[in-house]
């Protein structure tokens, strides 16, 4: 009964995630521009059929990855430490909260965490906690880091069939369907997107997705 109902819960934000975020990604993006990444648009499927299970899926990481990525290299390297903490802003309770850098490696080790039960390869060895790795500190190791954490997404989701997509996994001391780690790690990233725009903007700075709608 329990996977039954984290299958419906997948199934019900497969339709969120493929009709909704592409619209409303924390209001930064512009839907009339924003398109999927060619690489992962079925060229041997017939017109009116629908896509492979795991395209549709491939499509929606692409979406959300780029988006991350860029906001994470428009941030200068001198501002990765910064928190809304130092702003100090009245009314505000920000105590506590991630850096920018922190908030990056947090969404890359989740990751990692969420895919790898479902590629079958070991966490890597460098993590210990959902922080990530305290070697990694400078921009560019951090973004290496990053960008590593969606191949190994895009590496999972290319495993993913009708056939295969309920079967449970061990992940966190329970189990659940692959379908139902794939959206976690989707939204999870939905979420986190949304944080960091925030940052940029804190900082003085326009989010890429956000320029092509504001020129």
């Amino acid at each position: 009964m329990k996977s039954q109902l984290h299958v419906l819960k997948g199934l019900m934000l497969l339709y969120i995630i493929i009709v909704a975020l592409p619209c409303i990604s924390s209001g930064e993006t512009n839907p009339k521009k924003d398109k999927p990444h060619k690489k992962y648009i079925s060229s041997t499927k017939k017109p009116g059929t629908a896509p492979p299970f795991a395209i549709v899926i491939q499509r929606q990481l692409d979406y959300i990855e780029s988006h991350i990525v860029a906001l994470a290299e428009a941030m200068p390297a001198d501002k990765f430490d910064f928190t809304p903490e130092s702003l100090d802003i009245k009314g505000s309770d920000f105590k506590g909260v991630r850096s920018f850098a922190g908030q990056i490696k947090h969404l890359a080790t989740d990751n990692f965490a969420i895919w790898s039960p479902v590629t079958g390869d070991p966490l890597r060895a460098d993590i210990t906690d959902v922080n990530g790795p305290g070697s990694i500190k400078t921009k560019e190791d951090i973004l290496k880091y990053l960008k590593d954490s969606f191949a190994q997404g895009h590496k999972a989701i290319a495993t993913l069939t009708e056939k295969n997509a309920t079967e449970l996994l061990d992940f966190r001391g329970s189990k659940y369907a692959r379908l139902d780690l794939a959206f976690y790690a989707l939204t999870h990233s939905n979420e986190h997107f949304g944080q960091m725009v925030v940052y940029l903007r804190m900082c003085g700075i326009v989010p890429p997705s956000s320029m092509a709608t504001q020129k």
